[in-house]
């Protein structure tokens, strides 16, 4: 494992994470055996917009339980758990870090989902899967901390079937200069990697993908940064949440990531791309 893979996995790993999950589930007064995968929503859905844009993304997609979907930094296993409940469809979960697919694993089971949801750890730059697996690649706030996007990108289409659909909702380089650091994919420059919306539509079609949809969810982030902001303002943290994954450094990652947002430092794009049959 060469030295840039180990710093994004140490960005997010905590330690004993799953003893931190079950007392905030405790203390949020969540009884941990009847536990529902939305008791978990606020948690194990690591990107703007959480669960709700999951959904709202997934209606698009025509999945249903035929379907073989490919979580790539799939974290604590959220949208993998969300795609097999509300389609019936089999997800297998990669991620970088080992703990998050131990701890994954373990909720997925929890919810008695583990015969339709698994997670695998492993490197998006060198997939463990043959050509032309998946029906569906998933993937959501990931190529950031990734270099090589053309190696990313050729292998997302190498394991997807002819025909199949890639659906990306990613944060990407916005017009208004670099970026304010920390935010929650990265502490210092050196692990961010961001192309512009332009940038990245010309890489996949280079490699052969083409555009089924495009859109510009960069106000949709903001308006749900607002909301989120109004609630803590009015309530404090709660219980369960995204900055337990973050640690100390949550509050001014949060503060950094809306600042980048209204400032047009990264923008928000949601696009689903063909692999032609």
């Amino acid at each position: 494992m060469n030295s840039t893979v180990k710093s994004v996995e140490a960005h997010y790993t905590r330690q004993g994470l799953e003893r931190i999950i079950l007392t905030a589930l405790n203390e949020a007064g969540i009884d941990f055996d009847r536990l529902k995968a939305e008791d978990l929503a606020p948690i194990d859905q690591f990107h703007i917009g959480g669960r709700k844009f999951t959904l709202e993304f997934a209606r698009q997609l025509g999945l249903d339980e035929t379907m073989h979907v490919l979580d790539v930094g799939s974290g604590l296993g959220g949208a993998s758990r969300c795609l097999a409940l509300e389609y019936g469809c089999q997800v297998t979960g990669l991620d970088l870090s080992e703990e998050y697919c131990r701890v994954a694993s373990m909720l997925t089971q929890r919810l008695g989902l583990d015969s339709q949801v698994s997670f695998q750890h492993g490197n998006a730059l060198d997939m463990p899967f043959a050509d032309g697996t998946f029906d569906l690649l998933w993937t959501q706030h990931v190529a950031m901390n990734i270099a090589d996007k053309t190696k990313f990108y050729s292998e997302l289409w190498r394991v997807l079937k002819p025909g199949g659909k890639l659906a990306i909702y990613d944060v990407l380089a916005g017009e208004g200069g670099s970026v304010h650091f920390p935010v929650p994919w990265a502490c210092e420059p050196d692990n961010s990697h961001l192309l512009s919306p332009q940038q990245l539509r010309n890489r996949l079609e280079e490699i052969g993908f083409e555009v089924l949809s495009w859109q510009d969810a960069t106000a949709k982030g903001c308006a749900w940064f607002a909301n989120m902001n109004a609630k803590i303002n009015q309530k404090g943290l709660p219980r369960l949440g995204i900055h337990l994954l973050l640690g100390d450094e949550f509050r001014l990652m949060a503060q950094n990531q809306v600042r980048n947002l209204d400032e047009g430092r990264i923008a928000l794009i949601e696009t689903i791309m063909q692999r032609p049959s």
